[in-house]
């Protein structure tokens, strides 16, 4: 996903510096080069010596060190960047950038680079929510600088709040997907549906089925790193939501549907990755349903088709729909392209290894209205969320 680039990394002084040690760790599993700045603070939390080892690269911290080469350091690390990384951001380090502040190694370089700089916040909660903070960080992004909002949860500090670091893996795939713009979809309404939906029986029981919502979470992600407006609607899934994505929960198909028509008339895409239920039960049990020794039998019902729905109220949306077979993919996926009205459907066969509900990876076929089919090869969901994004672009 990175390979080949550039990333700088900035860490501060916060309690939080330890988890830059496995954004380094998983930054050169994606492929990336990592240049570590670290400042005085972040030394005290973690050593020089770890991130040199993690990075296979010298560690800057002093503006005043012996130079590695005969370039001037900061400006050699703020011209190599691609992106420029800081994570953990205290609120100094925030400050001093507003602020046009240089006095130290990490925020001289920042001031001289002309990439992408990207601000991870960790601090304690009252910090993070000072006007002055949050004028800083407001400030900041109204110039461009991108900011991956800090999580809520206990912090070390014993305070609960918003101002945890983001976890390594959204931070990283959030710089993943700022390279994987081809297209831009600032502006644009995306509306994406992920997960299972679950059917109640009775309070305690449900139809379900095994999806995750990875495929979903991970479009609505790099939906949203490419500047669009994005609501995520989810059923059951334990899943972080994406950074700058407003999520609605649900449950059965029924509530699926209503919401998503709620909000079809503004979308200008349509993305249906969830994995609704064909069918539900005719009449929910008021009471648990006890075991006896006769045999159960359950009368089921059909479920709103909402592919079909939309293709049906389709104005100016681009609608793309998935297809998950276990035999005859192509025809399958032809039939409900054409019977939908949908613009393109991705189809992926889940009796393949590494493939389909609950992996990190997939193998699909994209099927679009003029009979093209293309062929993937297995790769991330992350990755093929970018795919899928370029070619809706093509579409558009």
């Amino acid at each position: 996903m990175l390979r080949g680039k550039n990333i700088v990394l900035g860490v501060t002084g916060g309690i939080a510096a330890y988890k830059a040690v496995e954004v380094v760790s998983r930054l050169k599993k994606a492929g990336a080069a990592v240049h570590v700045i670290m400042t005085e603070g972040a030394t005290k939390f973690v050593t020089p010596l770890t991130f040199r080892e993690l990075s296979a690269n010298p560690v800057a911290v002093h503006m005043w060190e012996e130079p590695k080469t005969w370039n001037v350091e900061h400006i050699a690390l703020a011209t190599l960047a691609d992106i420029f990384l800081i994570a953990p951001a205290t609120a100094n380090i925030i400050g001093k950038i507003a602020n046009g502040i240089a006095d130290d190694m990490l925020s001289t370089t920042v001031m001289a680079t002309k990439a992408p700089v990207v601000i991870a916040p960790a601090m304690n909660t009252n910090m993070y929510l000072n006007p002055i903070t949050q004028q800083n960080i407001t400030k900041l992004a109204s110039l461009g600088y991108r900011f991956i909002e800090p999580a809520t949860g206990m912090l070390a500090c014993g305070v609960e709040g918003p101002g945890r670091l983001a976890e390594p893996s959204t931070i990283v795939e959030y710089v993943g997907n700022l390279f994987n713009r081809n297209c831009s979809l600032q502006g644009k309404k995306v509306l994406i549906t992920a997960g299972g939906t679950r059917e109640p029986l009775d309070p305690v029981r449900y139809i379900g089925n095994r999806s995750s919502g990875k495929m979903g979470y991970a479009l609505a992600g790099a939906a949203a790193a490419r500047g669009a407006e994005v609501l995520l609607v989810s059923g059951p899934a334990n899943l972080p939501a994406p950074q700058g994505v407003t999520v609605i929960s649900v449950e059965s198909a029924q509530q699926m549907r209503d919401a998503v028509l709620a909000q079809y008339h503004d979308a200008d895409i349509v993305i249906k990755a969830a994995a609704v239920a064909d069918y539900r039960c005719v009449k929910q049990a008021e009471h648990k349903i006890k075991k006896n020794d006769e045999n159960l039998t359950i009368t089921l019902e059909k479920n709103p088709d909402i592919l079909a729905e939309l293709g049906r109220l389709k104005t100016k949306q681009i609608l793309v729909g998935f297809a998950a077979e276990t035999e005859q993919l192509v025809a399958y996926a032809t039939e409900k392209l054409n019977r939908k009205n949908a613009d393109m459907i991705v189809a992926n066969n889940v009796m393949l290894p590494d493939a389909g509900f609950n992996t990190d990876t997939n193998i699909v076929k994209l099927l679009y209205r003029d009979g093209r089919i293309e062929d993937l090869p297995k790769m991330e969901k992350t990755k093929l969320a970018g795919i899928i994004l370029d070619r809706i672009c093509s579409l558009m």
